[in-house]
C-alpha cells in the first residue's frame, strides 16, 4: 500500500484441476457459484472503505455487517492495516469471526501488507519475512478464510527477483499447507505486475498452496510503462485463487473506464473459475458508498449476461 495508508503504491489451471469439491477444499476456489448455476460470486474487499476507517467512520469490527446491510454482500475481504495490533488476539479475531458468522457473512482472505520482502536479497531478512507472515496464516485459518495475499516484493535483476520471491513464496507456502491455508500472490507493483514474471514464480514455485489473486487494474510497471491488464488476467488466471475487480471510475451506462469488465470476466470464466470475485473500489469522484454499489452493479449485469448467453447456449 502506498507507504502505509496506501495498498497499490508498493510497490495451469489443469495443474491445480482435481474434482470439484477436493479441488475447491484445496485452492479456496469456491464451487457455490457453480452449483447456484451462477458464473461467479461476489466479495467486498475491505479496502474500498479505506477512507472511511481511516476517518474514524467504520471501526473494523463493524466491516462485515456493513457488506451485508448497506450492500447485500455476504463475503468479504479483510485488510491487514486495519487490526493489525490483533493478529494474535484470539478475544478480537473471535469477536470478527462470531460477527460474520452471525450474519451468514464468509470471511474469504485477508491482503497482508508491511511484514517484509519475501523475496529479499538478504537470506536472513527474507527468512524473517516469512515468519512475519506466520501469525496471519494462523488468524486466517482461525478467521475461516482461504488464504492470505501477500506481495512478491523483491530486488535485483528480473530473473533474481524470480529465485528470490519463489523461495520465499515456497517456503510460506509449506507453513500455509499445515494449516491449510493458501498463499496467493497480487500483481501489485514492480515485476509482480508482469503478468509473464509473476506466472514464471508460480510455476517456480510449484505448490497447490502457492496461487495469484488477479487485480484488474494493478498492472502499472512503473516509469508510466503500463503491462496489457487483459494478457496479464490470461497469463495470471491459470493460478488464481481469487479475482480483483479493481475499479476507479464510470461512464454515464455505469461502465468502469478504465476496464472492459465484460472482457475481463470472458477471460475469467474461459479458465473455469467459479469464485469469488471481489469489489475493490478505489476512485476518488464517487464517494466510496458509491464506488462500491457501481462496481457491485456492474458485476451483476456482467454475471446476467454471461448466464444468460450459458442458457442460451444450452
Amino acid at each position: 500500500m502506498k507507504k502505509l495508508f496506501r495498498r497499490r503504491d508498493f510497490l495451469k489451471q489443469s495443474a491445480y484441476a482435481a474434482a470439484a469439491t477436493s479441488c475447491a477444499a484445496l485452492t479456496g476456489v469456491e464451487v457455490s457459484a457453480k452449483d447456484k448455476k451462477m458464473p461467479f460470486e461476489i466479495s467486498l474487499a475491505e479496502w474500498s472503505l479505506h477512507r472511511t476507517i481511516f476517518g474514524k467512520k467504520l471501526d473494523h469490527l463493524d466491516f462485515a455487517k456493513t457488506a451485508k446491510n448497506d450492500y447485500g454482500i455476504n463475503a468479504v475481504e479483510y485488510v491487514n492495516q486495519f487490526f493489525k495490533d490483533k493478529t494474535t488476539d484470539r478475544a478480537y479475531l473471535a469477536d470478527m469471526k462470531k460477527r460474520a458468522a452471525d450474519l451468514g457473512v464468509r470471511s474469504v482472505l485477508i491482503m497482508i501488507d508491511g511484514e517484509g520482502a519475501l523475496g529479499a536479497a538478504d537470506e536472513a531478512k527474507r527468512k524473517q519475512a516469512v515468519e512475519n507472515h506466520y501469525k496471519w496464516v494462523e488468524a486466517a485459518k482461525f478467521l475461516g478464510c482461504h488464504s492470505i495475499r501477500v506481495n512478491a516484493q523483491s530486488s535485483g535483476s528480473y530473473d533474481e527477483q524470480l529465485e528470490r520471491a519463489a523461495d520465499g513464496l515456497r517456503r510460506l507456502s509449506e507453513f500455509g499447507a499445515r494449516h491449510k491455508i493458501n498463499v496467493i500472490v497480487e500483481n501489485h507493483g514492480g515485476f509482480s505486475s508482469n503478468g509473464a514474471w509473476l506466472a514464471g514464480v508460480m510455476k517456480k514455485v510449484n505448490h497447490p498452496r502457492c496461487g495469484t489473486l488477479p487485480d484488474f487494474g494493478n498492472f502499472n510497471l512503473g516509469d508510466g510503462k503500463q503491462y496489457d491488464r487483459y494478457q496479464g488476467l490470461k497469463e495470471l488466471m491459470p493460478f488464481a485463487k481469487a479475482v480483483s475487480a479493481k475499479s476507479h471510475d464510470f461512464d454515464a451506462q455505469g461502465n468502469e473506464t478504465n476496464t472492459d469488465y465484460r472482457r475481463m470476466m470472458g477471460i475469467v470464466s474461459a479458465h473455469n473459475y467459479h469464485g469469488y470475485v471481489g469489489v475493490e473500489y478505489e476512485g476518488n469522484k464517487l464517494s466510496e458508498p458509491e464506488g462500491i454499489r457501481a462496481t457491485k452493479k456492474l458485476l451483476e449485469r456482467v454475471r446476467g449476461e454471461m448466464t444468460a448467453q450459458k442458457e442460451k447456449r444450452s
